[in-house]
């Protein structure tokens, strides 16, 4: 009897890990959509803007940040206290250039990693890194310090930490392959 009572426990125990781990699989997979969704949308111009994009708007006028309670105040003044140092880097024509290589690559790169569940802590980690950067030049808290970029920087550090990847991934078959076991590096972009 005390047996089977344990046995039960056990399944109860394993089908709550598989549907953690399909979750985390599943968060893995929409947050990885949304980077690549957002890294595509620049380079074929979904939106029909008919130019090529540019971080430089962003960087010289999206900068400037908000704080609570200025709805509806015709406030110019800026809240950001580095908003000078992101117009800096609009400012420099080679600067710009990588930031816009950087932002399009790292967007794809990210998102196509995470879809696959391939180097998952490696590209969780780059995203909350962007998600960051993103956060902290846009200094937008007019409804709190928990924005759209506060949330994607949290849920990609999540699947960076989670191993994410060993779920329907390809980081759990190369770890079954063993190739992960051979090179150090690879082991722990892998998650």
């Amino acid at each position: 009897m005390l047996r089977s009572a344990f046995a039960t426990e056990v399944d109860i125990v394993d089908k709550l890990d598989q549907r953690r781990a399909r979750g985390l699989a599943l968060l893995r997979i929409a947050v990885g959509a949304g980077f690549l969704y957002a890294g595509l949308e620049k380079v074929f111009d979904f939106a029909g803007a008919g130019a090529p994009w540019t971080a430089a708007g962003f960087l010289k006028f999206g900068t400037g940040g908000t704080i609570p309670n200025m709805t509806g105040l015709p406030d110019p003044m800026s809240h950001n206290p580095i908003q000078g140092f992101w117009g800096g880097l609009a400012a420099d024509p080679g600067l710009l250039g990588l930031i816009n290589f950087l932002v399009v690559f790292g967007e794809v790169a990210i998102g196509i990693a995470l879809v696959l569940g391939l180097a998952t802590r490696l590209a969780g980690a780059l995203g909350a890194i962007m998600m960051f950067l993103f956060w902290l030049a846009a200094w937008d808290f007019e409804y709190g310090p928990v924005n759209q970029q506060f949330v994607y920087m949290i849920l990609s550090a999540i699947v960076a930490y989670a191993s994410a990847g060993k779920t329907l991934g390809l980081d759990e078959k190369l770890e079954e392959s063993g190739l992960a076991h051979r090179f150090a590096p690879l082991r722990l972009a892998m998650g």
